[in-house]
């Protein structure tokens, strides 16, 4: 069975398109943190950052830029979250790459924050170490 983006793509579920670019589409989110979230998702199926094809994933960065600045000049927010969450531990529920645009005023009160706690600088140190060992 087809994710639910991918039936948007085939034209089997409804959606609100914003722009499209050749390997990706932006739609309103029908389920809105606030007025004016935007989805991009490419259009081939790749469930996490980690699947998604460079040139779609570069593709889908620069509409996600032209659909901020529309957002900017047609909605004048406060700020703007841009968010791409991988697996269920970091919130997807959706298994498609997509980034959210979510346009942000203050005393919205919608959170997104976390306390700034300094980190331990040797688990810092650790952690640097083993990702520039798997690059």
């Amino acid at each position: 069975m087809m994710c639910v983006f991918c039936r948007i793509l085939a034209g089997e579920l409804p959606a609100t398109m914003v722009a499209e670019s050749e390997r990706a589409l932006a739609i309103m989110d029908i389920n809105p943190v606030t007025d004016g979230h935007v989805l991009v998702l490419t259009r081939i199926h790749a469930e996490t950052l980690l699947d998604v094809p460079e040139p779609d994933l570069l593709d889908a960065c620069r509409l996600a830029r032209l659909v901020a600045v529309r957002i900017h000049r047609g909605l004048a927010p406060d700020g703007l979250h841009l968010i791409q969450n991988n697996g269920r531990a970091a919130l997807q529920s959706v298994p498609h790459f997509h980034l959210h645009l979510i346009p942000r005023r203050q005393g919205d009160g919608k959170g997104f924050d976390w306390p700034l706690l300094p980190g331990d600088p040797w688990r810092i140190r650790q952690a640097a170490e083993r990702i520039r060992g798997a690059l």
